[in-house]
């Protein structure tokens, strides 16, 4: 199980997806674990999620830890199926609960304004197809996989 879990073959597509996908959820990781990048780290966050979307602390939680340790992971291509998985549950999540009023595009220069689910699809069809494939060349997930390999 946990050989499958880690498969991938050495291949160069799926790290350009999880370098660019881990590259660009690790940043809206940052905003709500760190505070950086104009976020309000954790504590208001969760505050926030409970307020505007009613999702309980452990659910924010979950998605603050997939779009920052998740996104890290990713792009290191260590667990990158799980990871995937997480990051694509949470696009769904966010998909439905947030950002499908607003439509497919985001729309930022006509009212109403608010995010469609345009960037959304994006990640959710690049975690699916890392989910399929695994962390491809210069994965930790390649890495132990050999190792795996040899052991047994």
């Amino acid at each position: 199980m946990i050989r499958r879990l880690l498969s991938t073959r050495d291949e160069l597509a799926p790290l350009i997806l999880r370098i660019t996908m881990g590259g660009v959820v690790l940043m809206h990781g940052f905003q709500k674990l760190l505070g950086w990048f104009g976020g309000h780290g954790p504590g208001p966050t969760m505050d926030a999620f409970e307020k505007w979307f009613g999702l309980p602390y452990a659910v924010t939680f979950l998605v603050i830890m997939s779009d920052s340790f998740g996104a890290l992971f990713l792009l290191l291509g260590f667990l990158t199926r799980v990871t995937a998985v997480s990051i694509g549950l949470v696009m769904i999540g966010a998909m439905m609960i947030v950002h499908g009023r607003w439509g497919f595009y985001m729309n930022w220069y006509s009212e109403p304004r608010g995010e469609g689910i345009e960037f959304h699809l994006l990640v959710l069809g690049m975690s699916i197809v890392l989910m399929l494939l695994g962390g491809g060349k210069a994965s930790i997930d390649s890495y132990l996989t050999k190792r795996l390999g040899r052991i047994e």
